[in-house]
């Protein structure tokens, strides 16, 4: 069932179907009660991670319930390695793991075939 009290959400369009091949990194989490802190890092790294040459996008969903999942684009396992190794995400996982994260999992895949559509 439906809870039509939520104000609707603007449409947003998912990140477009990059040439292969390229890497996404897959988090998913169950986030703790207290969340203090967490929108302006999350905004922080959102900012940050476009800075890392090779990266091509995110995608964003959270559940009602919770779970959220984090899907991010890169074009190379470099790309990748270099937002891994950044000292502020490094600093904001911990965080994560201290404060925000009941639970996580992270999956990272090289991408071997990709499409999309779009309607007009």
């Amino acid at each position: 069932m439906s809870d039509h009290s939520e104000a609707p959400v603007a449409p947003v369009a998912p990140v477009e179907a990059f040439e292969p091949p390229y890497y996404v990194a897959v988090f998913t989490t169950v986030r703790t009660q207290d969340q203090s802190g967490y929108g302006e890092t999350n905004a922080r790294m959102e900012d940050l991670v476009k800075d890392v040459p090779g990266f091509l996008g995110m995608d964003h969903a959270q559940t009602p319930g919770g779970l959220g999942i984090t899907v991010g684009y890169f074009r190379d396992a470099d790309a990748l390695t270099e937002w891994r190794s950044n000292a502020e995400h490094r600093a904001a996982q911990k965080r994560g793991q201290a404060d925000w994260y009941q639970s996580y999992t992270l999956h990272v895949a090289k991408v071997e075939r990709s499409h999309g559509f779009r309607r007009a």
